[in-house]
């Protein structure tokens, strides 16, 4: 008869394993990535805490490398969808096609589209209709796709990791603020430094790369998902979000004024519950036990970048979602009686 393994024991055991993966998955993107230590920390957030996320960078920087490689690292599943002005629903979800056995019976049977892995990328989300971009949010929200009346499951764990130019807007279908709200952050890739892409340079030019090492598998990702929930968190840093949140709102009592004059729309319940599920996250991954003030406040920027709708008035002015972000943490107090 075999032993079982304490429920407590054995989550307890899966914090260890948070705790000291951050340096083994850093040392295996460090193969293929050079520098971009916070975009990878979002990455990784993401994915410990079962979100979405939308990366808005320039091509050809390494976007894909990096997604391919983090899920090689947990050992998912990777599907890479190229959005093009002409892509159908039916495209990324898959149809019903009709087949005839060796006995002559005709039948439909559903083929599956690309949804159906665990890592998504939706590459260039913005360059397909609204139509085609809205056959993500039924598989980002509720983990399944309908077709004809049937509903799919899709395979867990299920992440949906989208990208965006924000170069050209010509000829490109913005998304709506119903489908920006589900993901978890909006994470900006910027170039690099004059010396990591030196690095780069050297690394692709001179050698092949070398193989990632498989460090985790679908399994561990949903025990991880179940953890992080469970790290505590004090009530007053919730508070904290939550407060953050709602003062992003225009028109509303205790409003900040140049909330009032700047937003149009501010961020909602779901931006609160993301800082929150991302702080637990991001304090198992640097090895603490608590989240804090200090992670809302990390978090924030990625957070609410896309949440906040700017008025025509800050426009005009020249104020960018960031300053808007950054004068609510100075704006909004921090928690007192303990880290912040």
């Amino acid at each position: 008869m075999s032993e079982s393994i304490d429920p407590i024991q054995r989550e307890q055991q899966t914090v260890e394993q948070i705790r000291g993966s951050r340096r083994r998955i850093d040392a295996e993107l460090s193969k293929v990535i050079v520098g971009q230590a916070d975009v990878v920390e979002q990455l990784l957030i993401t994915l410990f805490a079962g979100g979405h996320c939308l990366v808005t960078g320039a091509p050809g920087l390494a976007k894909t490398l990096l997604v391919r490689s983090i899920a090689e690292i947990f050992d998912l599943k990777f599907q890479r969808i190229q959005f093009t002005p002409d892509l159908m629903p039916a495209d990324i979800t898959g149809t019903e096609i009709l087949d005839q056995s060796e006995d002559g019976h005709r039948r439909l049977q559903f083929v599956r589209g690309p949804i159906f892995g665990n890592v998504i990328l939706a590459d260039e989300i913005n360059r397909t209709p609204p139509k085609t971009q809205s056959a993500l949010l039924e598989a980002m929200q509720e983990h399944q796709v309908t077709v004809a009346g049937t509903r799919h499951r899709l395979e867990e764990p299920f992440f949906v990791l989208a990208t965006q130019n924000p170069i050209e807007m010509e000829g490109t279908y913005p998304l709506p603020e119903a489908q920006l709200d589900r993901f978890m952050f909006n994470v900006l890739i910027d170039y690099l430094p004059e010396e990591d892409e030196v690095e780069v340079v050297l690394q692709t030019t001179s050698r092949r790369p070398e193989p990632i090492e498989r460090l985790f598998n679908g399994d561990d990702v949903r025990r991880f998902h179940e953890v992080v929930q469970k790290v505590p968190i004090a009530r007053e840093v919730v508070q904290y979000a939550v407060r953050l949140a709602a003062a992003s709102r225009p028109g509303r009592a205790g409003t900040p004024a140049f909330v009032n004059d700047w937003v149009a729309w501010g961020a909602g319940t779901r931006a609160a519950q993301h800082l929150v599920l991302g702080a637990k996250a991001r304090a198992l991954l640097q090895g603490r036990s608590l989240a804090t003030a200090d992670d809302i406040q990390a978090l924030a920027p990625p957070t609410l970048r896309h949440r906040i709708l700017l008025g025509y008035r800050a426009e005009a002015e020249g104020i960018s979602v960031e300053q808007v972000v950054r004068q609510l943490l100075a704006t909004i107090p921090a928690p007192t009686g303990g880290p912040a």
